[in-house]
């Protein structure tokens, strides 16, 4: 299959520059500036097939919004080559913004003081979308991602939540062939998340969009994705399907509750309270032998609760794990 995103030998610098401290430092500073050159993205290679969601996965400052940076036009590397639906994002900013949609977690490209309509009339304007295509779009997003309770919202009253579901909408209403999402689910709840990783697969699946995600959050891999690409240090650790790097991958979950009332017996189904305070309580488990959604089904089902939240296992500790072992792991 066609490749739509191509990486070779990319490699991207900064200069950082060295502030010299005290009074006389800072005089100097005034003459003569230091800088030291960080390579942020080091001579990296990978493809992407059209219609495959990979997990871009990293510690922090391992390099992955760099990349992402580069694949959407934002940065310009230092060298290497890199090429996304055939053109080169940097030098074609335009004609690679009319065929990507991004999502960056922690800002929005929607307008704060507009209602969420508004701002997709505004996009629908900028990327010049038919109308036909436009209402059909809205009417397939509204379904999934229930767009119709705020659509009327400014979108600086909304809640994470709805803005990362009104953001996905507004990154997909003009048809791309790809989409970067740069943490998505980052803050939300569990449910808000669910939700979102729905929408990503029937996107997917229905329309063929390539996606490329980047995450620190193992679940969003685990259930959305196939193949995973481990960056470090700015360098590619490991690139290949999920199924070879999964035993790296600590099995266990912990689900945080915190109960609106107390109740004699709290103990749930395929679990180990690992702590229980006042109406405080942990959970261990493992999603082999309970999924999240069962889990999070029962604990409705027979309790109130005022709050919950899942603690994942860290991205830092497979790294970890495969420098340890010293395991070399290729793509099946």
């Amino acid at each position: 299959m066609q490749s739509i995103i191509e990486v070779e030998d990319l490699s991207k610098e900064f200069k950082v520059y060295r502030h010299r401290q005290g009074f006389m430092g800072s005089f100097v500073n005034l003459f003569s500036r230091q800088h030291a050159v960080v390579r942020a993205v080091d001579h990296i290679n990978f493809k992407i097939r059209r219609g495959e969601i990979v997990g871009y996965i990293g510690p922090n400052a391992a390099g992955k919004s760099t990349t992402i940076k580069m694949l959407t036009g934002i940065l310009v590397p230092t060298s290497g080559g890199l090429r996304v639906n055939g053109r080169v994002p940097h030098e074609q900013r335009k004609e690679n913004a009319r065929r990507i949609g991004v999502v960056f977690g922690q800002r929005t490209h929607l307008w704060f003081d507009l209602p969420v309509e508004e701002s997709f009339e505004l996009l629908r304007h900028i990327y010049r979308i038919p109308m036909e295509q436009y209402r059909a779009n809205l009417e397939l997003f509204n379904d999934v991602l229930e767009l119709h309770n705020f659509f009327q919202t400014p979108v600086r009253q909304l809640s994470l939540g709805q803005r990362m579901r009104a953001d996905i909408a507004a990154a997909l209403l003009h048809d791309p062939d790809v989409l970067f999402l740069d943490e998505p689910t980052i803050g939300l709840d569990v449910v808000a998340k669910e939700r979102i990783r729905q929408f990503i697969r029937e996107i997917n699946q229905e329309r063929q969009v390539t996606v490329l995600l980047t995450t620190h959050d193992l679940s969003d891999v685990e259930k959305l994705c196939e193949r995973v690409i481990l960056i470090d240090h700015a360098r590619i650790l490991f690139d290949g399907k999920l199924t070879a790097i999964r035993s790296l991958i600590p099995r266990e979950r912990l689900l945080i509750v915190d109960y609106a009332e107390r109740y004699p017996n709290v103990e749930l189904r395929h679990t180990v309270i690992a702590y229980h305070e006042n109406m405080r309580v942990h959970y261990r488990f493992s999603p082999d032998n309970i999924s999240i959604t069962d889990l999070i089904s029962e604990i409705l089902e027979r309790f109130k609760i005022m709050d919950l939240s899942i603690q994942e296992p860290e991205i830092e500790e497979i790294v970890r794990l495969i420098y340890e072992r010293k395991v070399l792991l290729e793509g099946q």
